[in-house]
């Protein structure tokens, strides 16, 4: 039997490993693995006891990006279209998780690939990571990964990248803010460990509300951001963890986060 093209973990505190499952192609994005990567995603968002979603990659690289055999086969604009139309819509849904998602990234993250990274809301890459959005070297501007990339790095860098084509290691991509941290190979379960625990420790609600305020905000100008960050803000002080957060503060005392969650059954 075939292995599936996209293997799910969860462990007891409602943390979710996603692992793209195509090694032999660098884990490249069929039309099959964009499907399954839609299939769980929006399954996670229906899901109240997830609290954070880690995706890796199975082998040497993180992914490829599309894949390209498949997309020679069928030379159509609407095969395309569909094809590009398929892929934003699990990009945004990574966005759309109320959860933080964690990109784990080792080897190659090209085009898409770079743009998986991009969309996801954290990356840890290991040493050995290399990043590129190199469509232009086979005469294709990699504009849907760009769209991701320039809200992760500077201008010029994301222009260069895209014109060029070349690679940045995974400490130029620390540098630029296209990834949080780097490790060592053997390190980078932890360094990914330790971002989980720092979000799995706060409470939820306040999470889900801060990701989905934290992306509106960058789209719109400062002034209806103000506004959508006090409303939203209004909202987070009326939510029990919030109310008890403060609460324990004011008395120097460990909040209770489950005694907060208590109280909303």
């Amino acid at each position: 039997m075939e292995e599936p093209l996209l293997l799910q973990h969860r462990d007891d505190r409602g943390v979710v490993t996603l692992t793209l499952n195509r090694p032999q192609s660098f884990n490249a994005l069929s039309e099959a693995m964009l499907a399954a990567l839609a299939e769980a995603i929006d399954a996670l968002g229906h899901d109240a006891a997830v609290r954070t979603v880690v995706l890796g990659a199975s082998g040497k690289a993180f992914c490829a990006g599309h894949d390209l055999k498949e997309m020679r086969a069928q030379p159509s604009l609407e095969y395309y279209q569909s094809l590009f139309a398929q892929c934003t819509a699990v990009m945004l849904a990574i966005q759309r998780l109320p959860v933080p998602v964690i990109a784990r990234v080792q080897g190659l993250a090209t085009a898409a690939g770079c743009q998986l990274v991009a969309m996801c809301d954290l990356a840890v890459a290991g040493q050995d990571a290399r990043f590129a959005v190199s469509g232009i070297n086979v005469g294709l501007f990699c504009a849907t990964p760009g769209v991701a990339l320039t809200r992760n790095v500077p201008r010029k860098a994301a222009f260069e990248m895209l014109v060029t084509g070349e690679f940045i290691t995974a400490e130029q991509a620390r540098v630029l803010g296209l990834v949080n941290k780097v490790a060592a190979p053997e390190a980078l379960d932890d360094e990914v460990e330790a971002l989980i625990a720092g979000i799995v420790a706060k409470p939820a609600a306040a999470v889900a509300m801060g990701k989905a305020l934290f992306y509106r905000q960058i789209e719109t100008g400062i002034e209806s951001a103000y506004a959508d960050a006090a409303a939203t803000m209004a909202r987070n002080m009326m939510d029990p963890s919030a109310l008890e957060g403060v609460a324990a503060f004011v008395e120097k005392r460990p909040p209770s986060w489950s005694a907060a969650q208590a109280s909303t059954t």
